[in-house]
């Protein structure tokens, strides 16, 4: 029974990130992009320094756990956040989701490039599974053949992400998730502030005066990334990563379909396929092999 309520919870999860990037591509349309990230990530930052200091005390961080926290924040918020909802301006949700969806992916080869981490047979042939996927998306999965200006930016916010996900690693061994999750988070949004200034200086800074996109705009923020975020650590340290992970295979599918739904994006054959080589090639990366399930 303890086992189908976390399995509950992590579909509600693969539910939310589906549906977030959806919702990140209508406010778009009447929000200005780094506002949009700011303004998100704010109420993310609020809601969850407001849970940690109702439920739990945090950990305060060494000198070294503060660098190491600011470089995960840098990459992991400002300019993932950045990348991301610029790309999205230029893309689909649809494309968002599944070359998100390459970066466990990208975090073991970046982990093989500058930690020296070994790679596996597995970890290689999942790799080039992977990447065959997002080339297809990237070159194939717009209104026309070529690599699109938003695909690319959205290559550099996975990117940005694997790379803090490697800080983010070095921290669990003597941080909780939760309070990484809550610090990275509310470094991020710091080191945000100026780009939010300087969209506005520039006078590209736009937002809705509709109360509803404001609503969508909050939840988003609240279930979409804080809620969702800690509804998956909860998992984590209940099921492990491995069961955890297969449920990382939904959003992408989910996100196509809603915004087929919602936005009337059209569901590419292309964005299937491509989707598929991406799932299977993650799969496959994170699959263990015979000698190690045998000696564990």
């Amino acid at each position: 029974m303890a086992h189908q309520a976390v399995f509950l919870r992590l579909l509600g999860v693969s539910l939310l990130w589906g549906c977030n990037y959806v919702a990140s591509a209508y406010l778009l349309r009447d929000f200005s992009p780094i506002f949009l990230s700011y303004s998100r990530l704010v109420l993310t930052s609020l809601f969850l320094i407001s849970v940690a200091l109702i439920n739990r005390r945090m950990k305060r961080p060494t000198m070294q756990e503060w660098l190491i926290l600011l470089f995960a924040g840098l990459f992991g918020t400002l300019f993932n956040q950045f990348f991301y909802f610029i790309g999205l301006q230029h893309s689909t949700a649809g494309n968002a989701s599944l070359i998100i969806a390459l970066s466990p992916v990208a975090t073991t080869l970046l982990a093989r490039i500058f930690l020296r981490e070994a790679i596996t047979v597995n970890k290689l042939t999942g790799a080039g599974l992977a990447l065959v996927g997002v080339v297809l998306i990237v070159l194939f999965g717009g209104k026309s053949i070529g690599i699109s200006q938003g695909d690319i930016l959205l290559l550099l916010a996975m990117l940005a992400l694997s790379v803090s996900l490697l800080f983010i690693r070095k921290l669990t061994t003597s941080m909780p998730s939760y309070d990484i999750t809550i610090f990275a988070t509310v470094m991020g949004t710091v080191l945000m502030t100026p780009a939010a200034l300087w969209e506005a200086s520039q006078g590209h800074m736009h937002f809705s005066l509709h109360l509803t996109m404001w609503l969508l705009l909050a939840c988003a923020a609240i279930f979409g990334q804080g809620l969702a975020g800690f509804w998956w650590n909860q998992s984590i340290s209940e099921v492990g990563a491995s069961t955890s992970s297969m449920f990382m295979n939904i959003p992408p599918f989910i996100a196509i379909i809603v915004a087929y739904l919602v936005l009337g994006d059209t569901i590419q054959m292309v964005q299937i396929v491509g989707g598929i080589l991406i799932l299977v090639g993650v799969a496959v990366s994170n699959r263990r092999s015979a000698a190690q399930a045998a000696a564990s």
